[in-house]
C-alpha cells in the first residue's frame, strides 16, 4: 500500500466509525428498549399540557414573509461582518462591491415596504 493510499484509509476509517457512532445507540435502543404502548402514552401532548383542537390550522402568510425578511438579513450579517473585519486590505474593489450587495438588500427592503408586507392588518 502507498503513503498516498495509507491516508485515504484513515479517512475511510473516520467515515465508518462517523456512520456507526450515531446508528448503533439507535439500533441498540431498538432492541432494548421496553414496548408498552397505551392510550395515554400514545396520546399528544404539548408542553406537559393536554392539546385541544385541530392540529392542522392555518397561519397568515404575513408570518412567513417576516421569516423570510429576517432570514435575508441575517444573512446579509453574515456576508457583512466578515467584511468589516478585513476591510482595511480589501481595498476599493471590495467597497464597491459591498455597496452593490447592501443596494441590492435595500431595494428588496424598499420593495417590500411599498407592496405593504411589513404592515400588520
Amino acid at each position: 500500500m502507498t503513503p498516498y493510499l495509507y491516508n485515504y484509509l484513515f479517512i475511510g476509517i473516520f467515515l465508518v466509525i462517523a456512520l456507526i457512532f450515531p446508528l448503533l445507540p439507535l439500533v441498540l435502543a431498538k432492541f432494548v428498549a421496553p414496548r408498552k404502548p397505551g392510550a395515554i402514552k400514545n396520546a399528544t401532548y404539548e408542553c406537559g399540557i393536554e392539546a385541544t383542537g385541530d392540529a392542522w390550522i392555518q397561519f397568515r402568510s404575513q408570518y412567513y414573509l417576516y421569516a423570510l425578511l429576517f432570514v435575508v438579513f441575517d444573512v446579509e450579517t453574515v456576508f457583512i461582518y466578515p467584511w468589516a473585519v478585513a476591510y482595511r486590505q480589501l481595498g476599493l474593489f471590495a467597497f464597491v462591491e459591498m455597496l452593490i450587495f447592501v443596494a441590492i438588500l435595500a431595494v428588496g427592503l424598499l420593495y417590500a415596504w411599498r407592496k405593504g408586507v411589513l404592515e400588520w392588518k
